[in-house]
């Protein structure tokens, strides 16, 4: 019997460049050295259409600061990384250079497209141990069936229309159970309620079992996280001081990070 998440891709078609991209991952791994360690990055925010011919969309609101940071500072610490973002969201180190009319005389080169977590997981499950999955995009909750969608533009003159939400299917069940059961996987949890922040962090460890959820409030993301793992909680926050100073979270976070994947895999030996 197929499970949601299953009947949910099935019902979907495949993105036209998928092939593509998969192979173009596969070829970058196959180069990555024995004795890395590789990280896959999600980032930025995700649209759920309403129509099949878009013109409107359900947004959200991320920009994809905190991945496209982190995935500097995973670069940093000497890992191989693969970024998956959605288009227009922040890619890594373009924040250090907006406003600069420099950029003009650049000749950018881009043809790579949104590649998906699926075909990306399927390539780092033979690293084992030694991947890092760090879940930081803002994916949306709920979709819009494709066969409830109007094929164009939906049009005021016939009123507001209804629309009908259903949930999205978690692909972190299968993701830490079968495409990369041996990696160090990582989510985030979201959070405007500081009272629902741990329970539902532990609550996704519970169901998941992957090895930790980093929970964020809203309003404060950008100064304080809580790292979450299976049975303890420990903080992350910048001071005033270095707050001032410009230090990222982001930063402080891989650091830990990486520690702590360090330790796991030597574990895993």
């Amino acid at each position: 019997m197929s499970s949601r998440w299953e009947e949910f891709y099935a019902s979907l078609a495949i993105p036209t460049d998928f092939e593509e991209n998969k192979n173009k991952i596969k070829d970058f791994c196959e180069h990555v050295s024995s004795q890395q360690k590789i990280v896959l990055v999600t980032s930025g925010g995700t649209t759920v259409p309403l129509e099949h011919n878009t013109v409107r969309f359900v947004d959200n609101f991320s920009a994809g600061t905190r991945g496209s940071a982190s995935a500097e500072y995973f670069l940093e610490k000497g890992y191989v990384v693969i970024f998956v973002h959605r288009l227009k969201s922040l890619e890594p180190y373009v924040r250090h250079f907006m406003g600069q009319k420099f950029l003009d005389m650049l000749e950018i080169h881009n043809d790579e497209a949104e590649t998906s977590v699926v075909a990306a997981c399927e390539c780092l499950a033979p690293f084992g141990a030694r991947a890092v999955l760090y879940l930081a995009a803002a994916v949306s909750d709920f979709y819009i069936p494709s066969s409830q969608m109007p094929t164009h533009k939906m049009q005021s003159e016939a009123g507001a229309p209804n629309i009908s939400l259903q949930l999205v299917p978690k692909i972190l069940e299968p993701l830490v159970n079968t495409w990369v059961p041996h990696a160090y996987v990582v989510s985030f949890k979201l959070e405007t309620d500081e009272n629902l922040l741990i329970t539902r962090a532990r609550g996704a460890l519970s169901k998941y079992k992957h090895k930790m959820v980093i929970a964020n409030i809203l309003h404060t993301r950008k100064y304080r996280v809580v790292l979450v793992m299976a049975t303890t909680c420990s903080e992350i926050v910048l001071d005033p001081e270095e707050i001032e100073a410009g230090i990222e979270i982001e930063s402080k976070i891989v650091s830990e990070l990486t520690k702590r994947h360090e330790s796991f895999i030597a574990e895993s030996v």
